[in-house]
């Protein structure tokens, strides 16, 4: 696959590293040019790098790993997106650790608002970054929490997780978007402010037979 990723923090540069030792042609993409091809030198294992607009052309599939705050300025760098998948990983959490949207809308409706041309889905918000090289937990997979309202966003979503290591669970469309957000800032108050600390993963648990 070709992956363009949008954002230079630690989620973004981390499944950029991961998808491209797993083979995928990524690019990761910043504000400016020359912070991207700094990332990406870093990174190693032939990332290329370069602009927002440069990724957006590059990819078929772009996941949008950068703050809430920043939407309308990517959207303007990127365009409109005709007949892309957009992986959408943000948690739209505001500096107090409430959500800026949520239950009514999420991110992810208001991403496919602003993108109605491209195929939105849901994704890797549910998961702690540092778990993404390290998805096992008591010998089980993490989850890997999805939704959408494109069958080939879904599935494309599901094979990424999947060679990842992750459980791919299909949470139905994206409106469940409204629901998997809070879920995120659940995890957040467990993991840093209840004390149990960061080294556990949200997992789908069914009985024989059952399976997301």
């Amino acid at each position: 696959m070709k992956i363009s990723i949008i954002g230079t923090g630690r989620m973004g540069r981390t499944l950029a590293a991961l998808w491209a030792q797993l083979g995928h042609d990524v690019f990761l993409g910043s504000r400016e040019a020359a912070v991207g091809q700094q990332v990406v030198a870093e990174l190693g294992h032939n990332i290329q790098g370069g602009t927002q607009a440069e990724a957006a052309e590059f990819g078929s599939i772009l996941l949008f790993a950068f703050p809430w705050h920043a939407l309308i300025d990517v959207q303007r760098a990127v365009g409109q997106l005709e007949g892309k998948i957009i992986l959408d990983c943000i948690n739209p959490i505001m500096s107090s650790g409430s959500l800026a949207v949520g239950h009514k809308w999420s991110a992810g409706e208001e991403i496919a608002q602003q993108f109605p041309r491209a195929q939105v889905v849901k994704a890797f918000n549910t998961l702690y970054v540092d778990h993404l090289r390290q998805p096992l937990f008591g010998g089980k997979p993490a989850t890997l929490y999805y939704c959408s309202d494109h069958t080939p966003a879904k599935e494309a979503t599901a094979a990424l997780g999947s060679q990842m290591g992750l459980a791919p669970v299909d949470c139905g469309p994206l409106k469940h978007a409204r629901y998997l957000e809070p879920l995120a800032v659940f995890w957040l108050q467990m993991a840093f402010h209840m004390g149990y600390g960061p080294e556990f993963a949200l997992q789908w648990v069914g009985r024989e037979g059952v399976s997301g």
